[in-house]
């Protein structure tokens, strides 16, 4: 029997999910297919996943980040930590649809976006928001007058101001905050009060698209929990400059300078990613309150957490404006002084969260980070074709030495997928094979792919989760003709590709389809 981690912060979370080896899969909603949604995956659309994942014996859901990223595909660059994306929202689950012929109609000529091989989203997007503005002018009056609705409105202080972000950005152009008029650009409380009467209206069409993603999201929550299965969350450490975040709480964020990451041998002039930085001494005389409504509304809808980027609360790459990645510099520059910072930040969070956290801490010079993890019981993140000796021969490390708690996987969004990896590196391929006992081919076939997910979930880790689309790729019919269309991210890059991605079958088609029912059946018995 596992004995709880030494920190009684996260062993309460522990207690909740269970010391026991647990198994899912991972995706971005937005990648989902089904015959009932509008080209994007949608809230609802999790609940046949849900139902398969039960009947296979999986327990978990690891989804990208759902929060509302406006006109911007990645999910990683919000324009609020608390709101959700309104391109996520089941349309047809909409309360009083029937009572408006005209409606239904409408919503049918969404339909023609699900066939697309990639996601539309700029089109879709504008697609549901038509829709929603009708359905605004048609029902909400209906709306008002639920009960929910009105104890929602109390019960998230974000939302107002999300609204009036919404509406003015809308009104402005969408061009960003920065370049509207000074009056709203850094709006006073008077300013505000005024604001607020002036746009009440249109306000409340806003909010009602929140109401609606909140009681969705969360129907999906208790229908999961319902099933024992637990949804995981991922929260991203930074957020758009052009958020509303940084709209309202602008002492808390350095917009002098960027976060990015060094140089490395994946990007040898370093990364520059335009997020702004975090002035963690005024957040922390502030009693960290914008993080800690970031995490209670996150768990409204999870269970587990991805701190994406963990190494981040510790130290993080500061580039100054106008300067090059590689001109930046870290932030603290000293290791202990971050380290001190980086445990003192994540032990006030946790305290703070009923979720269990699990830090992503993929990377180089990480190791004082997760020396820290260890110690306040946060799991980390173990892709196998990256578990070597490096400071020795490096050879792959044995599955029965990884940290128990840890989670396991064979890839991640960012990564290059596993039949893209086994063909861009056979030499460490071979080598993995031949450390495993697997007979090397320079084809990843099914067999082989069936052997690696199967070490993935048998390693020593507590946690084994890998994205959808690599199970689906058992079988050739399941996925794109083409390896290069199963990739999500290409990071550090800008392209139409990124956070495009979509399955190839309907969910129907997945749950339907008895081999690999079975074969993600068999991946969960022990090897002998």
């Amino acid at each position: 029997m596992d004995s709880l981690p030494k920190n009684i912060l996260t062993s309460k979370s522990f207690e909740r999910i269970g010391l026991y080896d647990h198994h899912g899969v991972n995706l971005p909603l937005f990648s989902l297919r089904s015959r009932q949604s509008h080209g994007v995956g949608e809230f609802h659309d999790l609940i046949p996943l849900i139902d398969w994942l039960s009947q296979v014996g999986f327990d978990t859901i690891q989804l990208l980040p759902l929060n509302d990223s406006g006109f911007e595909s990645s999910p990683y660059n919000a324009f609020s930590s608390c709101a959700l994306n309104p391109i996520f929202l089941s349309l047809g689950e909409l309360p009083f649809l029937n009572l408006y012929p005209g409606l239904a109609l409408e919503l049918q000529s969404l339909k023609k976006y699900k066939h697309l091989q990639r996601l539309a989203y700029d089109a879709i997007l504008n697609a549901k928001l038509s829709f929603l503005g009708h359905y605004f002018e048609s029902a909400f009056k209906r709306v008002e007058e639920m009960p929910r609705y009105q104890q929602f409105i109390e019960m998230h202080h974000w939302l107002k101001p999300y609204a009036l972000f919404k509406v003015l950005k809308e009104e402005q152009g969408h061009q960003p905050w920065r370049f509207w008029h000074h009056s709203i650009r850094n709006p006073n409380k008077e300013t505000l009060k005024l604001l607020y009467q002036e746009k009440a209206h249109p306000l409340k069409f806003w909010m009602m698209i929140q109401y609606f993603c909140f009681d969705q999201l969360e129907h999906v929550k208790h229908y999961a929990a319902s099933k024992n299965i637990f949804l995981m969350g991922d929260i991203p450490i930074l957020i758009s400059p052009e958020s509303l975040d940084v709209w309202v709480y602008r002492k808390d964020f350095d917009l002098d300078y960027s976060a990015g990451s060094p140089p490395d041998v994946f990007a040898k002039e370093g990364q520059y990613w335009g997020f702004p930085l975090f002035r963690w001494d005024v957040i922390e005389q502030d009693g960290f309150s914008w993080w800690k409504e970031r995490l209670r509304t996150a768990s409204i809808f999870f269970d587990i957490y991805r701190i994406d980027h963990i190494i981040g609360f510790f130290r993080i790459w500061a580039i100054e404006r106008g300067k090059k990645a590689i001109e930046g510099r870290y932030r603290p520059k000293d290791k202990w002084v971050a380290l001190e910072q980086g445990k003192r930040i994540l032990q006030s969070l946790i305290e703070s969260s009923p979720m269990l956290p699990i830090g992503e801490d993929l990377g180089f010079d990480i190791q004082f980070v997760r020396e820290a993890m260890a110690d306040m019981g946060i799991c980390g993140t173990k892709v196998i074709r990256w578990q070597k000796n490096y400071s020795t021969d490096k050879s792959f490390i044995p599955f029965d030495q990884y940290p128990r708690f840890s989670l396991t996987c064979v890839s991640t969004h960012d990564t290059d997928p596993l039949a893209q990896w086994w063909k861009n590196f056979p030499g460490e391929a071979e080598t993995y094979a031949r450390a495993t006992g697997l007979n090397y081919s320079s084809t990843l076939t099914s067999s082989l792919r069936f052997e690696l997910l199967k070490h993935s979930h048998h390693t020593n880790s507590l946690f084994h989760i890998n994205l959808l689309n690599e199970y689906l790729a058992l079988y050739p019919e399941l996925v794109w003709p083409s390896s290069n269309d199963e990739r999500i991210n290409l990071p550090g890059t800008v392209h139409p590709r990124n956070w495009s991605y979509r399955n190839r079958p309907y969910i129907e088609d997945i749950i339907s389809h008895a081999g690999l029912t079975e074969a993600m059946k068999s991946l969960l018995i022990a090897p002998q």
